[in-house]
Parts: C-alpha cells; structure tokens; sequence
C-alpha cells in the first residue's frame, strides 16, 4: 500500500471514530469528537444512549462533574438530551504527542444517586502546521567535505499527531546536496564537492509538509557556509537521557547532565549545548549550561499538571557540526494535595419532621495526588443527627439519621472531614450550613391558666380589662397568635356584646359600661390560634369581676321626696319625750358600706323639738310637748350613705301638733298643684251629689244609731303599704341601713260633734297588728286593684250609727311613684246598717284613694 493509500486509510477510520459512540462495561460512556469544534456542538445524545427520557433526566438533575480544577468540557442540553461541548478544546494543550487523548468526566444523575464514567476521546484535526525552531539554520561546511557526506539539520517540529504531523521534507532544487530522511533524522547529503572558490555561500530550502487536509506546509532557510577541514560532528554519549524528579523540586535542583564528544581539535572540537525545539512551558522549568550540559530545574514542577518531560539537547562544535539526544525527565508524585471536599446537592432547609434515613445532599472528595496518596477518607466530626454514606466512587450521600425538632435546634452547622493516606496524610474540612424548616405541630400556650379581670361599675366602653398571652414556639405563620373570643352569652346576650379582644396583642376591652346592680361577675372563653395549616388552637378562662361603686343615691320611700304634695302627720298635744311620731324610710340601691345610710335632721322649726335616729329613720320627741310650741312643725330630713363620695337625699316632713282638725283651721288653706286636683274636685262633686241623694233617708237611720253607740268610731288604717316594685333592684333589708323593718300603723277617729275634720291618734300599730311582711313586701299585684276583689275575699260592713266620716287622701305623684302624699280633698260617706260598701280607687292621673271601714268596738 502507497503512501496516498495510507493516508486514506487513516482519514477514514478517523471519520469512523467521529460519528461512532461506543458503550462501555459497567455502565461507562465513550465519545469520539475532534478537537476544535465550536461551542455548543453536539457530541451524543445521553438520554438514547442510556435510555433515559427527557422528563426523568431532567427530574434527577443531571449534570458533568469534572474532577479538581480542570476546565468544564462539557455540558447537558436536559431539554434534548444531548452531550455539547461548552468550550474550544485543543488537544494539544491536553496531550501533547500523546497517541491517544482521552478526558474522563462523571455524569452524575440523583435521586437516587447514579454515576456514570464518560470518556472523551478528542481526535486530532490538521490545526497546527510544521515549524522550524529558527527561520534560518546557519551551517559551515568544509570544502573538503567528500560527496556522500551528511550534514544533520534539526527537524521541524508539528503539535499535531499522526497523518497531520509532519510526514514528508522537500529540499529546494540544487546543484551540491540532496535531502535524506532517514528515521528520525533529516540530513543534507553532499552529492556534489563544495568549491569555496566558485560560491563561497548557499542558501538552501527546506520544506515541512504534514499529511492533512488540507496540507500544511513550514519552511526553513538553510545558509551553508563554505569552509575549510571541520569533518567530524560532535558525538553524545547516549542517544536517550533519562531522568526522575520528584514534584514541586525546588528551583537550581540539578536534573541531569548530557555530554558530547568531538573528534576534531581546537575550535572544530569545541562543543556547546543547547536544547532543541521545546515548548514555552518547557524552557521556563528547565535550562542547560552551554558549556558543561548540565541540565537544571528553573520554574515550578507539579506532576498533577504534567507527569513527565520530552526534549531535545544539541550540541554543536565550533564550526557549527551538530547532533542531537533525547532527554526524557520523569516526574514523582509526592502527597502534595490535600482533598477537596464538593457539596454537589443539597436539600436546604429540610422539614422538622423528614424521617432518619432521608438524603439531604451530595458530597464529593476529590484528591489530585495519584495513587496512595490520593485515597481519601470522609467523616462528619461533631454530634449531629446526621451521616455520611459511601456512594458510588469519591461520592457520599448526607442522610439524616434521627428527628430533627425546629424547636430545639434550628440550624445545623456540619463539618466534613476529609483526610487522605499520604504520608504525611492531608486533610481539609468543610462547614455546611443546614436549616431545619418549621411545620405547625405546636398549638398556642397561655401563660397562666385562668385569668381575672377587675373592673369598676360604670367604666367607659373601650375600656381595658385585662391582657391575655399565648406563646406558640413555631416559626413565622406556624407561630403568629390570633385571639378571638369564643361563642357565649352573659345573662342572655353574646358575650361580644360585653368584652371583645384585640386579635394581635389578646387585650380584652370593655364594650359596653357594667353595672353591679344587675350583674356581678361573668366568665368568658378565649381562644389562641396560630397561622398555621392546618391551624392549632387552645382556649383559656377568663373571670370579670365588677365592682360596686356608690353610684346611686338613697331613694326615700316615705315620706315623698319634695315635690308638687306634701305629707302631714299629727302628733298628739299630750305627746311625751321620746314619743314615736314617725318613721323616714329610704333604701340604696348599692351595696356594701355604700348602702349603709344615716339619718339627720338638717333644718327643723323647732330645733329640740325632734330628733332622728341616725340608723332607724325613726322620728320621736326629744320632750314632752308644751303649749308653747308652734301647731305646724316643719322637718327637712337627709339621707346620706356611706359611699365615697358620699350621695343623700332630702325630704320635708310636715308636722302638726294637735289632738283634733278642728284646732288647725289653716289646713283648709294648703294649696296644691291644681294640675294634680282637678280631677280630684271632679271627683268630689260626683260624690257630694251622690251623697245629697241619700241625705234625706239616712238621716233617722243615723240617729237611731248614734243613740245606741255614742263613741262610734272608725279605724283608718295608716299603714304605708309599700309595693316591692317601688324598691330598687337588688334591694336588701339590712339591719342597721335604715330600710323599714316594720309597719308604723296610725288610727284615725272622728267625733261626732266635730263641725270640721279631725284626726286623733289614739295609738300606733306595731308588729303584733299588722306584720312587715304585710306591707313593705307586699308584691305589686295586692295592690293593683284589691277593692275589686272583696266579694272574694272579705266583706267590710258598716254597723254602726248614721254618722259622716272624713278621709285623708293619699296621692301618688306622677313623678315618684312610691311618693305618698297627704291631700286635703275631704269625702263625706253615708253607709246604711249592714251594707257593704266597697272601696272606692281613683282614676291613675289623680291621687289613688283608699278607704278603710271597720266595726265599732
């Protein structure tokens, strides 16, 4: 086979290797591209090749992972699945002249965790031409030189490999040399005498042609000069120099020496040295001593960058006679790396409540030592619920390996340890910061368990009661409280209708102002929620109590407070000291010490006349009454309680010292309200009409009964019934508050003889007459209409002589209800014997009128 053929040949299978992807054991992946494609290109088509779909290769997050430091090659399209290259690649500054250029990536696939070893095979392409070191190779050549003689010239130098390095030289047509290509030498054979006479210099074409497509091409000017007598060449002692350092040698460490050997004396066996073509790399690590041609470590030397060392030393003698030997330096690995330590994945923050077991991420240890040194253990050094697992090759997962609470340890700080075998060993640590996610599995706790609240009556609505708190150690939403008020009532309404609560700060307002006197305490249920999903709640009892303040004043049932009527009592003439004339009778709403009233008398006519009791309201003489004293007594009497401050009330009480109405002329006189009387004189004109009526036929009958019964009499009952709706609510009959305790009872008698009316008061009932609870407890219904019912429940017959009686009429204000009053209307009544006379109630817009008839004693 030619040459042409060969070359063929050779492009083929270097196509071949192109479009061809070979699959390796083990899972393994080869691709063959060559060099210098653009960004972007497509090599192969992962997905295909280890049927996968695009979806789950997207899922699993692949991705290529290049080892140390070394430049990212290449990358995944997970839309297509295909392989691209992500950079320019030149094999040359990979490989060098190594045959075969193979990068090895990983291909890393997760959940779970899968990795693949791709390699890379980089083709070589015709991008480099053949170069000469110099532009001009300068030579000396006797004129003795004898046809057949070679001359040695340094061969040009390709950065590519095979069919597209140098394959062939072309020597410019001449007359005195041809060129010789033998092995690794080009040589210039002398094929005609040189005549130093004739042409004393040459200048010689030397061409460098590589076997790619297309062709490159680089010249070299050969200047022979014509000389006389240098026939021997320097000679080295080897043909190959080998030697071994180790890496990171320090600078001026002695290499090697070469040594050449030159026949010839003086200045034509004179020998210098010099390295041949070398790369820019290699002239700054290494130098040689012209003279002695000991080579030198001048720069750095890492065996993880490059492992061994190729040149070429020339030596020259002094007519300009070279030859060439190979050096080939070996570099040593020392434990010069410590481990790398990557965090590929990482599941950041993780959830509080993630199982032992559960990968949280991915960690790669890399070491650029080969070897023992490069072996690389990795451990996790603290105390943490967490572990490392051996994965596949340097690869480990990070798994958790007990529960995690947010509550208790929110962040993790893990440091990974990487420690390899060298020796010495190296190691290298790296902190990953790791967050616990907080999910809502604590419900809102209230500081206290119950909570009271302390609030005066009458308080302002909005007013603060008290303050709740609930802590929730959650995070964020999972720890936000709200407080709400849970669904109630309080003496029939909603609870929202008496507190409500701030839902950010849990202060519970008054919404409505409270009164002791219908209520004194309530409960109400609030609750604590937090944000979260779903939401965790828990309640908490609240307890106001509401406190008395002296917000009512006492209220005096008897007599009427001041007013449009008056009260008038009678008091005997022959009254003694400490006589019991009347009785002042209040209550107070309030309780407590702002209940307790007291009685005085602030303004009197006659001030040792009368006296109160400071407790009892009860009205007596200080002494036995004189003639000397004025008829009409005038008492204004007040009623103070025990609050502070302090609240009263007045009333007048009217006195009339006297033992009949005819001694008291003026009471004829009294005036009143004529809005309150004019049904009142209605009133009295109906009966006066009514009674004209009878006049003629009871007159006979009255006074065949006045014969027989000379002291007729009749009863008036004087008790104050005081109905129970009068009193405050909450009323209580404390002893000592001045509340009445018992009915003070008066008769009233009418003589037969009087011309006017006259009252006399014989004696006053006590309880063995008529019981307390007879009168001031009576319920509002006795006293409604109780004339209306006496057919059912008693009759009261007149069985006494013809006589006329006259009545006090009892008038209730419209403004005060329990305000009873004396009224000067005067009714004359007529009973025949034995008739039953019913009692007789006024209309409501003037005074109620009740009338009593008993049976003479």
């Amino acid at each position: 086979m030619g040459d042409k053929g060969f070359s063929a040949f050779r492009l083929i299978l270097c196509f071949v290797s192109f479009i061809v992807t070979l699959h390796l054991v083990h899972g393994d992946l080869s691709y063959s591209f060559p060099e210098e494609m653009k960004p972007q290109s497509v090599i192969g088509n992962i997905a295909k090749d280890l049927g996968l779909d695009l979806r789950t290769l997207s899922a699993r997050k692949a991705r290529v992972d290049s080892e140390g430091t070394r430049k990212r090659y290449c990358d995944i399209i997970l839309s297509t699945g295909d392989l691209v290259t992500s950079e320019r690649i030149d094999r040359e500054s990979l490989c060098g002249k190594k045959p075969s250029c193979v990068v090895k990536v990983d291909l890393v696939l997760e959940n779970p965790l899968e990795l693949h070893r791709v390699s890379l095979h980089i083709q070589d392409v015709n991008d480099n031409s053949p170069k000469f070191r110099e532009n001009l190779i300068k030579m000396e050549i006797s004129e003795s030189a004898e046809r057949g003689n070679r001359f040695s010239v340094e061969q040009a130098h390709d950065a590519d490999i095979g069919q597209n390095a140098v394959q062939r030289y072309n020597l410019e047509k001449n007359e005195n040399f041809i060129l010789v290509v033998d092995s690794n030498k080009v040589q210039l054979e002398l094929e005609n005498k040189l005549d130093r006479e004739k042409q004393k210099e040459l200048n010689l074409l030397l061409t460098a042609l590589d076997g790619g497509s297309p062709q490159r091409s680089g010249t070299v000017v050969i200047h022979v000069t014509v000389l006389d007598a240098n026939d021997n060449a320097p000679v080295f002692s080897q043909a190959v120099y080998k030697a071994s350092l180790p890496e990171n040698s320090s600078p001026d460490t002695i290499v090697i020496n070469v040594g050449a050997t030159d026949a010839d004396e003086g200045v034509n066996g004179d020998v210098t040295y010099q390295f041949g073509h070398v790369s820019e790399d290699d002239v700054n690590v290494f130098s040689i001593d012209h003279k002695t041609g000991e080579i030198r470590v001048t720069g750095e030397i890492d065996f993880e960058e490059m492992s061994s060392f190729e040149m070429l030393v020339q030596a020259k003698d002094g007519l300009g006679l070279t030859s060439y030997a190979k050096v080939i330096i070996d570099i040593t690995d020392i434990n010069d790396n410590a481990p790398v330590i990557y965090l590929k994945s990482l599941t950041n923050p993780i959830p509080e409540n993630v199982s032992p077991g559960t990968e949280v991420g991915i960690i790669n240890v890399q070491d650029r030592d080969s070897e023992t040194n490069g072996q690389v253990r990795c451990f996790i050094q603290q105390n943490v619920p967490f572990k490392l697992i051996p994965s596949i090759k340097n690869y480990y997962s990070l798994v958790s390996t007990g529960q995690l609470d947010r509550e208790v340890v929110s962040d993790y700080n893990i440091t990974i340890s990487a420690t390899d075998e060298g020796s010495p060993p190296l190691s290298s640590s790296k902190s990953v910061q790791l967050s616990v996610a907080d999910i809502n599995d604590n419900p809102p706790v209230f500081e206290e368990q119950s909570y009271s609240a302390y609030v005066s009556e009458n308080n302002k609505p909005g007013s603060t009661l008290c303050s709740v708190s609930a802590r929730d150690p959650d995070w964020r939403q999972n720890g936000t409280v709200i407080y709400s008020l849970l669904s109630g009532e309080v003496n029939g309404a909603p609870v929202s209708s008496y507190v409500s609560v701030n839902g950010d700060t849990g202060v519970i307002h008054a919404v409505r102002s409270f009164d002791y006197e219908q209520f004194r305490s309530f409960k109400v249920q609030v609750m604590a929620r937090d944000n979260g999903s779903p939401p965790l709640s828990s309640n908490v009892t609240v307890s106001v109590f509401i406190s008395d303040v002296n917000d009512n004043s006492p209220q005096i049932l008897y007599p009427a407070p001041e007013g449009n009527s008056f009260m008038t009592e009678l008091v005997p003439k022959a009254a003694h000291g400490g006589s019991l004339v009347s009785k002042v009778i209040a209550v107070d709403a309030d309780s407590g010490q702002n209940a307790w009233l007291s009685y005085h008398i602030v303004k009197s006519t006659d001030p040792g006349l009368f006296s109160i009791g400071v407790h009892s309201g009860e009205i007596r003489t200080q002494r036995d009454i004189s003639e000397s004293d004025s008829m009409k007594q005038n008492l204004i009497v007040s009623v103070r309680d025990n609050g502070q401050p302090s609240l009263s009330a007045t009333c007048s009480m009217y006195l009339l010292i006297s033992d009949n109405l005819a001694e008291v002329p003026e009471l004829k006189d009294i005036s009143y309200d004529e809005k309150n009387s004019k049904l009142t004189s209605y009133l009295i004109i109906a009966l006066v009409s009514v009674s004209t009526f009878f006049l003629t036929f009871i007159i006979i009958i009255l006074g065949v009964r006045f014969c027989r019964r000379r002291k007729p009499r009749l009863l008036f009952d004087g008790a104050v019934a005081i109905p129970s709706a009068y009193l405050p609510p909450n009323y209580a009959d404390v002893d000592g508050t001045g509340t009445l305790r018992s009915t003070y009872n008066y008769d009233a008698y009418l003589t037969t003889g009087s011309r006017t009316s006259d009252f006399k008061f014989v004696t006053s009932y006590n309880d063995n007459t008529l019981p307390a609870d007879q009168t001031l407890r009576k319920s509002p219904s006795d006293f409604v209409d109780p004339f209306d019912d006496l057919d059912a429940s008693e009759e009261v017959r007149a069985s006494f002589l013809p006589c006329y009686y006259i009545s006090q009429c009892l008038t209730k204000s419209s403004g005060d209800p329990s305000s009873l009053k004396l009224n000067k209307s005067i009714f004359f009544f007529f009973f025949l014997p034995g008739y039953n006379i019913q009692n007789f109630r006024q209309s409501r817009n003037n005074a109620n009128i009740y009338v009593g008839v008993s049976r003479a004693l």
